[in-house]
Formats: structure tokens, C-alpha cells, sequence
């Protein structure tokens, strides 16, 4: 009985050893200074988070569109903090912008009838408008797209980020 509870007590003593040794391996950042491994898994449900945002929003599904919100938001939350992840400060404050938009989109898609706040500008690469019953935050949900671009940009250091799944803008036939 004593030598089973003495090896039950290894065992553990090991695995606890273990565990602090990896958790130390895992927060090290990678050459370059780059962000740690939970940064880049951030980039990645960032990067998953826009992707989807982008598919249902110029699909016009306007309850999709504020369900994805309401998923990005708080990891926006979370990088506008810079508690949870190590990025720059660049980052941080687009994330902040970029959760204000996301935040105001979904608050006027709730209610169309809600007045509209007055957001400062920021300055990002043209996305092109969205359709008709998102009309109403086409410009905010365009700022939030090119605004998470960015932050993609900043967490995946020179690494290159991929360009936003906007469908094919369908082209005018002459005469028709």
C-alpha cells in the first residue's frame, strides 16, 4: 500500500514539474519578439472571427452578422486591454476603435430605429459597400473589416495577412 501511494506521489510530483516547466515554454516568445503562442492563436480566431464576419455580412444574413459581433467584440475587448496578450500599442488602440464600431453595429442592427453615434474616422483601406439591409452600418461594419486587417497585421508581425473574402462584385452587362 505504502510503495502505490509513494508512487501515486511521483507521478504527481512529475507531472506538476512538467506542467510548470512546458507552461514557461509556452509563454517564451518566439525569435523576433513576435508575440507568445497564445498571441498567435488570438491572430488565428481573429483572423477566423473576420472571415466569417465578412461572409454573412455581404450575404446580407443580418442575425448572423450580429452573432458574429457579439464574438468578436470580446476578443477585441481583450486586445484593446494589452493584459491578456503582449502587442503593440498601435494594436491595442485599433482594437479599442474597432470594438467601438462592433459594439455600434450590433446595438443599431438590434434596433434600426436607435440613433446613430458620431465615431471619428479612422483611416483604412477601402472594403467595399455592403448590401441592403446592412446599408444602415455599412461604413461602421467596413471600419470594423479594415480595422481587424490591421490588427491581423500587428499580431502577426511579417507574417502576411490574408485579404478579406469579399465576394465578387457582380459586373454590369452593357444593354441590359
Amino acid at each position: 500500500m505504502k510503495g502505490k501511494i509513494g508512487r501515486i506521489l511521483a507521478v504527481v510530483a512529475a507531472g506538476s514539474l512538467l506542467a510548470v516547466s512546458s507552461s514557461g515554454i509556452a509563454s517564451a516568445s518566439p525569435a523576433g519578439g513576435k508575440g507568445t503562442s497564445s498571441t498567435q492563436a488570438v491572430a488565428a480566431q481573429v483572423l477566423q472571427l473576420r472571415d466569417d464576419l465578412t461572409k454573412v455580412a455581404y450575404a446580407g444574413n443580418v442575425g448572423l452578422t450580429r452573432g458574429d459581433l457579439e464574438k468578436l467584440s470580446p476578443v477585441l475587448g481583450d486586445l484593446a486591454s494589452g493584459k491578456r496578450y503582449q502587442i503593440q500599442s498601435e494594436t491595442q488602440q485599433l482594437s479599442s476603435a474597432a470594438k467601438e464600431r462592433a459594439d455600434e453595429s450590433n446595438r443599431l442592427l438590434a434596433d434600426p430605429t436607435a440613433t446613430p453615434r458620431q465615431l471619428p474616422p479612422l483611416p483604412l483601406p477601402p472594403v467595399p459597400d455592403l448590401p441592403g439591409p446592412l446599408k444602415i452600418v455599412s461604413d461602421l461594419l467596413k471600419a470594423v473589416l479594415g480595422a481587424v486587417t490591421g490588427i491581423l497585421g500587428g499580431l502577426l508581425g511579417s507574417l502576411p495577412v490574408p485579404p478579406l473574402p469579399v465576394p465578387a462584385l457582380p459586373v454590369p452587362v452593357p444593354g441590359k
